[in-house]
C-alpha cells in the first residue's frame, strides 16, 4: 500500500468540517476537571493583566502631576506612585505565579482523566478495528498527541489568558486617555485580524500533516525495534533504515511547511506593530502640539501601544501551538468519538449486562456468518452447530478457511455478521439457559471464556506476575504449585529465580515454548469452563511439546474445548472433530469416523501420510495448516 502524499493528507485536512473552535469545545466537554478550574483561574489572569497598566498610568501621574505640575516637582507625590506601582507589582507577581500553579494542576488533571478515557477507549475497541490500525498511529494519538495540547494548555494557555486580559485593559485604557489614537491603534490591526482566519486555516491544515507525520514516525520506528530480529535475519537494516529515513524526511517537510506559515503569522504582526508605533508618535506629537493630550498622556499611550502590541506579536507563537495542538486533540477525539463495534452490554448500565449461567458450558451457532469487510467473502458461512459442554473439540482446515473466524466469534472478539453465537447450559441440544454472547456482561465472559493464543504473548515482568493475570492476588507459592500441577515443576525449578525470573518485554527471554507454558499456567489458574485454544504445539521442540502437551491435557480435562488444530495429532486426540473448508463446516465426527470417510478430513490425512510416509497408526507430528 502507498503512503499517501503531503496533498493527499493537507486536501483531507481542508476537507474537515469541524472548526479549530469547535473542536476545543467539545473536547472541553470531556474534560469537567479543566472546566471547574477555569474560574479562579480567570480571576487570577485578570489581576495579573490589570496590574500590567499600573506602570504606564504611574508614568503619566509622575510626569503630569509630580514634575510637570503648576507648582513645580511634587517629590513625595512621586514617592507614593512609585510605591504603590511596586506593591501592585508585587501582587501582580503572585497572581501570576498562583495562576500557573492552578493551571498547571487543573490542566495535568484534566489531561491524565483525557489520556485513561483514550487508552480504555482504544482496548474498547474490537480486534478486527485495531488491526485495521496502524499501532503507532493508535500510540501516538494516547501519547504525543495529548501531550501536545498538555503543552499549549500550560503554555499557550498562560500565554493566551494574560494576553486576551491585557489587550482588553491596554485597550480600555487607552481609550480613557485618548478615543482619537486608540482608533488610529485599531485601525492599523484591522489588516491582520482579517488575515488570522486565513492564516488559522492553513496552520490548521499544516499541523494536520504534521500531527499524521508524527503517527508514520512512530509506527516506522516501533515496527523496527519490534522486527528487529526479522531485519537482522534477512539482512534488510538498509531497506528499513531507508522506511524510516523516508518517514522521518515527509514529518521534516511538514513541520518546515507548518513554520513558513507561522513565519508569515509572526512577520505580519511585526510590521503591523512598526506602523501602528510610528503612527502614534507622529499623530501624538500633532494632538500634543495642538494642546489635546499631555507629554505625560503621550508617554503614558506610548507604554500602552507596547502592552496591546505585545499579544499580537505573540499571537504567531500562540496560533502555531494552539493549531498544532488542535491537530493532535482531533486525533485523539476521533479515537474517543469511534463507535466500539463489539460493546460490553454492561458498559453503561451493569445492570443490562448478564451472566452466564453456572456450571459447564455448552456453544451454539445459530446460522452464523462474518465477513471482514462490508459486501466482501464470507469467513464464515451459514454455521449451524451445537457443541455440547465437557467436550473437547478439534478445529481442522487449511490456511485461510475460517478457523481464526470461528474462535474469535466464540470469544467475542468480534461479533457474527448474521446469526448469533450462544453460551450456556444447554439441554438436549436446546436452546434452554443459552444465553447470547452480545447480552453477555464482559466480567462475566471474559471470566468464564479464556482463549489462549498461539504467540504466548507475555508482558514485561516476572513468570509468577504473567501467571497472576489470569486469577489477581495469587502468591508465588499459588503460582509455582499450579505449575506443579500442570506436570511443569521441573521446567520452573531449572528457571535462574523460580517463578520469579523476569520475563522480558514481550517474554523475550524465555523461548516460544516457553512462553506458551506461561500462558497455558496463566489460562490454568483463571479456571474457565469454556476453552479456546490456537495449537500451542505448532512451532516448539519435541521436549517442550511433550511437556505443553501433558499440561494441555491437565488444562483441557473436564472443561469445553475448542481447539484451532495445526496438526492432525490433535485432531486424533480430540473428543469431535469440525473441518472447516472456504467458511463452511463440511464435515463433522470423530478422527476414527472420517479419517476413511470420503471428504475434506480424509484428504488431508491421506496427503499427509502419502508425503511424510507415515504408516497408519503411527503419531502424527506434522501441521496440517
Amino acid at each position: 500500500m502507498s503512503e499517501p502524499s503531503d496533498g493527499d493528507v493537507l486536501l483531507a485536512a481542508d476537507r474537515r468540517p469541524e472548526s479549530a473552535t469547535a473542536t476545543l469545545r467539545r473536547g472541553l466537554r470531556m474534560m469537567p476537571e479543566f472546566r471547574q478550574g477555569l474560574p479562579v483561574t480567570f480571576l487570577l489572569a485578570l489581576i495579573a493583566t490589570a496590574g500590567r497598566v499600573v506602570v504606564p498610568v504611574a508614568v503619566q501621574q509622575v510626569l503630569d502631576r509630580g514634575l510637570n505640575g503648576p507648582g513645580g516637582p511634587d517629590i513625595p507625590l512621586v514617592r507614593e506612585l512609585v510605591l504603590a506601582s511596586a506593591v501592585v507589582v508585587v501582587v501582580t507577581g503572585v497572581a501570576v505565579y498562583l495562576m500557573n500553579v492552578r493551571l498547571f494542576r487543573t490542566t495535568e488533571t484534566a489531561l491524565a482523566g483525557l489520556r485513561v478515557r483514550a487508552f480504555r477507549h482504544v482496548h474498547d475497541l474490537s480486534v478486527l478495528h485495531q488491526q485495521g490500525q496502524r499501532r503507532g498511529s493508535l500510540v501516538s494519538r494516547v501519547t504525543s498527541d495529548v501531550d501536545q495540547l498538555s503543552v499549549f494548555m500550560q503554555w499557550g494557555g498562560v500565554l493566551g489568558l494574560v494576553s486576551i486580559g491585557q489587550l482588553v485593559v491596554a485597550t480600555v485604557v487607552m481609550a480613557i486617555y485618548s478615543w482619537q489614537l486608540t482608533l488610529l491603534v485599531l485601525a492599523c490591526f484591522v489588516p491582520l485580524a482579517i488575515a488570522v482566519k486565513w492564516f488559522a486555516k492553513r496552520l490548521a491544515a499544516v499541523y494536520g500533516v504534521v500531527r499524521e507525520r508524527v503517527g508514520d514516525v512512530l509506527a516506522a520506528v516501533g515496527e523496527s525495534v519490534v522486527g528487529a530480529p526479522t531485519v537482522r535475519a534477512y539482512g534488510i537494516r538498509a531497506r528499513t533504515a531507508a522506511r524510516i529515513d523516508r518517514a522521518i524526511d515527509r514529518h521534516y517537510r511538514a513541520s518546515i511547511d507548518a513554520q513558513k506559515v507561522t513565519a508569515g503569522v509572526y512577520v505580519s504582526g511585526e510590521l503591523v506593530a512598526a506602523i501602528a508605533n510610528a503612527a502614534v508618535v507622529v499623530v501624538g506629537v500633532l494632538l500634543g502640539i495642538a494642546g489635546d493630550i499631555s507629554a505625560g498622556t503621550l508617554v503614558a499611550f506610548l507604554f500602552l501601544v507596547t502592552l496591546f502590541v505585545a499579544p499580537v506579536q505573540t499571537a504567531s507563537e500562540v496560533l502555531n501551538e494552539a493549531q498544532n495542538a488542535v491537530a493532535g486533540f482531533r486525533r485523539v477525539l476521533d479515537v474517543l468519538d469511534t463507535e466500539p463495534d463489539v460493546r460490553d452490554p454492561a458498559a453503561t448500565d451493569p445492570a443490562t449486562g448478564r451472566s452466564l449461567p453456572p456450571g459447564p458450558l455448552d456453544v451454539r451457532f445459530d446460522h452464523v456468518s462474518f465477513a471482514y469487510a462490508a459486501g466482501g467473502a464470507k469467513a464464515l458461512d451459514d454455521v449451524d452447530l451445537t457443541i455440547t459442554a465437557r467436550t473437547r473439540v478439534a478445529i481442522v482446515g487449511e490456511t485461510g478457511s475460517g478457523k481464526t473466524t470461528f474462535a474469535k466469534l466464540v470469544t467475542r472478539l468480534m461479533d457474527p455478521t448474521e446469526g448469533r453465537v450462544l453460551v450456556g447450559n444447554g439441554r438436549d441440544g436446546g436452546a434452554t439457559g443459552m444465553v447470547p454472547l452480545d447480552e453477555v456482561a464482559f466480567a462475566s465472559l471474559r471470566q468464564r471464556v479464556v482463549m489462549v493464543p498461539q504467540d504466548g504473548f507475555l508482558f514485561d515482568a516476572s513468570v509468577a506476575d504473567n501467571v497472576r493475570y489470569g486469577r489477581p492476588g495469587m502468591t508465588d507459592a499459588q503460582v509455582a504449585a499450579a505449575f506443579d500441577d500442570l506436570g511443569l515443576g521441573d521446567w520452573v525449578a531449572d528457571l535462574p529465580d523460580g517463578v520469579a525470573t523476569p520475563v522480558g518485554q514481550r517474554g523475550e527471554s524465555l523461548s516460544a515454548g516457553e512462553r506458551q507454558l506461561v500462558a497455558v499456567a496463566r489460562a490454568y489458574v483463571a479456571d474457565p469452563d469454556l476453552l479456546v485454544l490456537d495449537e500451542a504445539t505448532s512451532a516448539v521442540d519435541p521436549a517442550t511439546e511433550m511437556r505443553l502437551t501433558r499440561a494441555l491435557d491437565t488444562l483441557t480435562d473436564g472443561r469445553t474445548t475448542l481447539t484451532i488444530a495445526h496438526r492432525l495429532s490433535t485432531a486424533e486426540r480430540a473428543d469431535e472433530v469440525l473441518v472447516v473448508d472456504s467458511g463452511r463446516v463440511v464435515q463433522r465426527g470423530t478422527h476414527a469416523e472420517l479419517v476413511d470417510a470420503d471428504g475434506a478430513y480424509g484428504r488431508l490425512h491421506a496427503s499427509w501420510r502419502r508425503s511424510s510416509g507415515r504408516q497408519p497408526g503411527a503419531p502424527l507430528e506434522e501441521p496440517v495448516g
